[in-house]
């Protein structure tokens, strides 16, 4: 969708969901809007979209050329210094945009202590916007399928060069450095997040951020890394032995690929996300290990990592076609170590298209 026609499906979106005004801050959600990234910064800028499809931008004196490249002439930019503070220029966009009294979404990059400062000077009332602009972005167009296919491709070729680097010696950071490197090599134009390398009982941590331990010559590691193609994001995960697992490495591996598998097969159009999740579930739990299954089953990716739908027990939102996300099921035993395997899933013509093609067969370096 172009610019004109994603402000026209949002101000559509927002009559539904009786929000007059809706104030997106920098992040994926502007990204998405606008086809622009900004810098992040506690500054106050937003776009401000009225529900009769009118728009505003409010900026900082300091971003206001970029501003301006982005929207041209084609609405109000409110300037604010920051020896005034942006409430002067909430102001005058209330003289002519009406905002006092009004029904104001905020998307999640809109901070608190904003929202308040806004309160002492119009009379607003906040709402929770996300998951209108869910709504906005949770089915992909043909061209955004495309991008997503791309964005896994280029995961594939970097997990098929990472295996051959990793050897006994060498550092998580040795190789989150590399796969970074791979990534600029195979086209990437940026990551969709730092590379996570969790080695030896680190790989427990499903989130772990350290970087220093050294890989040995009996360990797991747990690989989790993404890229961006134009915007759009990929993220896989890998489990890899460096030397032979021990038998019961061996059955827990069997166990997370199984649910896996089991819930990429029952992935289409019309089935719900919490009996996807549910599916993955209950292969780990009947082998015993659901107290080790830490996380959701998966979390949409788009122009954002981690966006909707959110492949999870609670969610009963029916999956649709064009719906994008992953499927990563995990066993994480704490002190000890972790497993996990997780590939993109694309629901394309009603069914489930598995965007990683890299093997998830067991790895083992030696």
């Amino acid at each position: 969708m172009k610019f004109s026609e994603k402000i026209d499906r949002l101000a559509q979106l927002m009559v539904k969901n009786n929000a007059d005004v809706l104030i997106i801050g920098t992040s994926s959600d502007m990204e998405y809007i606008t086809g622009k990234s900004s810098f992040i910064c506690e500054r106050f800028k937003a776009l401000f979209i009225l529900s009769d499809g009118r728009f505003f931008y409010i900026s900082p004196e300091l971003y206001y050329e970029e501003t301006r490249e982005v929207f041209g002439g084609q609405t109000d930019i409110f300037v604010w210094s920051d020896s005034e503070g942006f409430l002067p220029c909430l102001e005058k966009a209330n003289i002519k945009y009406g905002l006092k009294g009004k029904t104001i979404g905020v998307n999640d990059a809109i901070r608190a202590v904003d929202m308040l400062d806004m309160k002492t000077v119009l009379d607003m009332n906040f709402i929770n916007g996300v998951s209108i602009l869910e709504e906005l972005r949770v089915v992909k167009t043909q061209q955004e399928r495309d991008y997503l296919r791309k964005a896994s491709l280029i995961a594939d070729e970097v997990a098929a060069e990472i295996v051959k680097y990793i050897r006994p010696g060498i550092t998580e950071k040795d190789i989150g450095d590399k796969i970074i490197e791979l990534f600029f090599e195979k086209g990437a134009e940026g990551l969709s997040f730092e590379p996570i390398v969790a080695s030896g009982p680190n790989s427990s941590k499903p989130h772990y951020v350290g970087n220093s331990r050294v890989i040995e010559d009996t360990d797991i590691i747990v690989l989790d890394f993404g890229c961006k193609y134009k915007g759009y994001c990929s993220d896989m995960s890998r489990t890899v032995f460096v030397g032979e697992p021990t038998k019961e490495q061996k059955k827990i591996y069997s166990i997370v690929l199984e649910a896996n598998k089991s819930a990429e097969s029952y992935v289409k159009a019309g089935v719900t996300a919490r009996d996807t999740d549910l599916a993955a579930r209950k292969v780990i739990r009947d082998a015993g290990y659901g107290e080790c299954f830490l996380n959701r089953t998966g979390h949409g990716i788009g122009t954002a990592v981690h966006e909707a739908p959110y492949i999870r027990e609670d969610n009963r939102q029916i999956l649709k076609d064009g719906m994008s996300f992953s499927i990563e099921p995990g066993i994480y035993i704490p002190g000890r170590f972790g497993m996990r395997i997780e590939d993109i899933v694309l629901i394309h013509n009603g069914s489930g298209e598995i965007l990683n093609k890299f093997t998830k067969e067991m790895i083992i370096i030696k």
